[in-house]
């Protein structure tokens, strides 16, 4: 099945409610061929101790996008998607505004993909560079 862009958004905001997107005030704000963009405020809700971002949450956003961005790609009602591995690099810390991930397929196979989530602050600055796998199984 086809989606546009504006129902793929409509469904990943509404795949929030009562999950941990919903916790962590995930929005899915915009789609393209080969991208999906969320932003998640960073408020005291998801900082370390020491009040800057917490890189779990960092990783839980980018896992998030990339792996609806995988869902919604593939175009099929039939499928479900696990992330199977994910590696961040935290170059930069924030304490408040939003950060932005934008999830980029870099390899688009049946059953594997590859996906690159740039994590930026509201000036565009790199915050985390996260490479994620994705893995597709049919529903049961």
């Amino acid at each position: 099945m086809k989606y546009t862009n504006k129902e793929i958004l409509g469904a990943c905001n509404k795949m929030c409610h009562n999950t941990l997107l919903e916790t962590l005030e995930i929005e899915f704000t915009e789609v393209g061929d080969d991208f999906i963009v969320a932003r998640m405020p960073v408020t005291p809700k998801v900082h370390q101790p020491d009040g800057v971002l917490h890189g779990g949450a960092t990783v839980a956003l980018a896992e998030s996008v990339g792996s609806a961005g995988a869902y919604f790609f593939l175009n099929s009602d039939e499928i479900v998607i696990r992330g199977i591995e994910i590696a961040a690099n935290h170059v930069k810390s924030v304490r408040d505004g939003y950060v932005y991930a934008r999830a980029t397929i870099i390899h688009k196979g049946r059953t594997t993909q590859l996906w690159q989530i740039k994590i930026t602050n509201e000036e565009g600055a790199l915050i985390s560079l996260v490479k994620l796998t994705t893995l597709t199984l049919p529903k049961s």
